[in-house]
């Protein structure tokens, strides 16, 4: 029987992708659970051995030696104890072996229970534990449904699936079921019914990672980004600084003739990047983060709160606050400031000295 035994445990560890650490810690449980149920005692009175190396698989009850019996089932007078062994003492215990056909039917179902309970658990904390690897990475997962009355989308992301919502979407992306798709996972969380994992493709932390991995200089340190501000599916703005000041933090973002930056535009559909050199002076990164636009003075605003005055060529008003805004937005983002910009020969009827 204890051949079959670990046989079988061998299998459903293979099978399930399980340690038989784990799953004879849960067997044992079971099998405690069992008994306790079948012969009315408590934790302490049932030893529980599995030794998968020696192929050693043993059940017992165990009982104190008493002078004066108050629980039969949990105790033993120190006559009774002394007909099975004459040096027994009183406060010793005896150990009883049991066969497992004596748990009785609903005992077995007990344990049963409590086994695939502690595989499901395992299961999930397995996945949680493969998932949470990945978290804050970029994975590439596979559509299997599209749901276009709810906006989702359904990943396989190899060892489960993720819902990608509309929220997380880029607009104007479409989808199709087969499709190759990379996603940011922000989060993986417990749930009741297992891990969540949390997914988008609307995350700036999407493109700072598409970076790490498009571009050396960032992956081994000496290019770091400092500061990132998106509106997925139009533009992005970047702020990179070197450590080296022999590497052109920009220039490596970019790559030659704008390989490694064409590279990045191309997996998300042609959505916009501005790479900008960060710097300690606000003023002068302020002026970098309107690129394109060029800037003819940052003026730094007294108050509580961030805020500057940027002038612009007249000619250049546009292209510094951008279509509806977004570039004005994406660097007030980028930088923390709320930016006030003006043309340079000032708004019409505006008192220049106010």
């Amino acid at each position: 029987m204890n051949a079959e035994f670990f046989e079988a445990l061998n299998m459903l560890g293979k099978e399930r992708g399980l340690s038989p650490e784990y799953l004879v810690e849960k067997i044992k449980a079971a099998i405690v659970i069992a008994v306790k149920k079948d012969y009315e005692v408590e934790d302490d009175n049932v030893l529980v051995e599995i030794d998968p190396d020696a192929g050693k698989f043993t059940v017992n009850l165990v009982q104190d030696v008493v002078e004066e019996v108050e629980n039969p089932r949990t105790q033993l007078s120190l006559e009774q104890a002394q007909a099975i062994r004459k040096t027994y003492q009183v406060g010793q215990r005896v150990v009883t072996p049991l066969k497992t056909k004596e748990f009785g039917r609903i005992a077995a179902q007990t344990a049963k229970h409590v086994i695939r309970q502690g595989i499901r658990e395992a299961e999930r904390s397995q996945l949680y534990s493969e998932m949470q690897s990945k978290a804050h990475e970029i994975v590439t997962a596979q559509v299997v449904r599209i749901d276009p009355e709810k906006g989702i989308v359904v990943l396989d992301m190899g060892k489960g699936e993720a819902v990608l919502p509309r929220s997380e979407q880029v607009p104007g992306e479409e989808f199709y079921e087969g499709q190759h798709v990379q996603v940011y996972v922000k989060d993986v969380i417990v749930t009741e019914r297992g891990p969540r994992i949390i997914i988008s493709r609307t995350s700036e932390q999407l493109v700072k990672r598409m970076f790490e991995m498009e571009v050396p200089e960032i992956f081994d340190g000496t290019v770091e980004i400092r500061a990132i501000s998106r509106e997925a599916g139009v533009r992005t703005k970047m702020a990179v600084w070197s450590k080296d000041e022999n590497v052109d933090p920009v220039g490596a973002c970019i790559g030659a003739h704008g390989a490694r930056v064409n590279q990045i535009v191309e997996q998300l559909h042609g959505e916009k990047i501005d790479v900008v050199r960060w710097s300690e002076d606000i003023t002068e990164f302020i002026g970098a983060a309107l690129s394109p636009a060029k800037v003819l003075k940052v003026e730094i605003l007294e108050g509580e709160r961030k805020a500057c005055r940027v002038t612009v060529p007249d000619h250049q008003l546009s292209l510094a606050i951008g279509n509806k805004g977004q570039n004005a937005r994406l660097c007030a983002r980028l930088t923390g400031y709320n930016i006030d910009i003006r043309p340079e020969s000032g708004y019409y009827g505006e008192d220049t000295e106010d």
